[in-house]
């Protein structure tokens, strides 16, 4: 049987931080970014107004720079051997994550199929925001049932895996999730929680549940 792992990127496969935070840590803008944080958090600013607010902030972002922010990021251990599991058994990963799409798409470099990130403009950015491509924890049910219909699975034969309250919409609405270094709300809701620094354990649960789901 065929399956689909999703993943959250931010504190689930990035250890303890975020894209954001980790861009901003290099430009030398942690206070600036730690306000429009607390502001996105209190609700004075939509999702969409923080990516077009970030991109001002960001202005001297270039594919290089990127790159080499993504290579020295806190990634959990066991992604790529995961990742080669995964496509071994014919089964799909794939991440979907509310940070920049130009950040995400590094993860294609550890072997996860399918990313979706939000959509920014090419860098440097010469373009404005496209508020509709910016994505929101709703979405990442969307593009998990898109993925899930066109490969023809169940929704048992899907696993979850994130940390935080964007992934509450689509723990809510899978039956098999696995909460990695969660939150306790998160963890509540997970089927099963785990907490480490190798992917590779948490992935071990997700088999486990797959494994019961297909049980007569």
């Amino acid at each position: 049987m065929s399956a689909l792992h999703v993943f959250d990127m931010d504190g689930t496969l990035l250890r303890a931080t975020t894209a954001s935070l980790e861009i901003s840590r290099r430009l030398n803008q942690l206070d600036e970014l730690t306000d429009l944080e607390r502001r996105f958090a209190t609700g004075e600013i939509t999702a969409a107004e923080f990516a077009v607010e970030v991109r001002e902030l960001w202005a001297d972002l270039d594919p290089t720079l990127v790159a080499d922010i993504a290579t020295g990021a806190p990634w959990i251990g066991g992604i790529a051997e995961v990742c080669a599991d995964i496509t071994a058994r014919g089964e799909t990963s794939m991440l979907i994550t509310m940070s920049p799409d130009f950040f995400a798409r590094h993860l294609h470099d550890y072997g996860i199929e399918v990313v979706h990130g939000s959509l920014f403009p090419p860098l440097p950015f010469t373009a404005p925001i496209d508020p509709e491509a910016i994505l929101t924890p709703a979405d990442k049910v969307r593009l998990t049932e898109a993925e899930r219909t066109a490969r023809g699975l169940s929704p048992l034969a899907c696993v979850a895996y994130g940390d935080s309250m964007s992934d509450e919409p689509l723990f809510a609405h899978l039956p098999n999730t696995v909460a990695v270094n969660a939150d306790p709300t998160i963890e509540a809701l997970a089927r099963v929680a785990y907490r480490g620094e190798d992917l590779r354990e948490a992935y071990a649960h997700g088999r486990d549940l797959l494994d019961q789901a297909s049980s007569p």
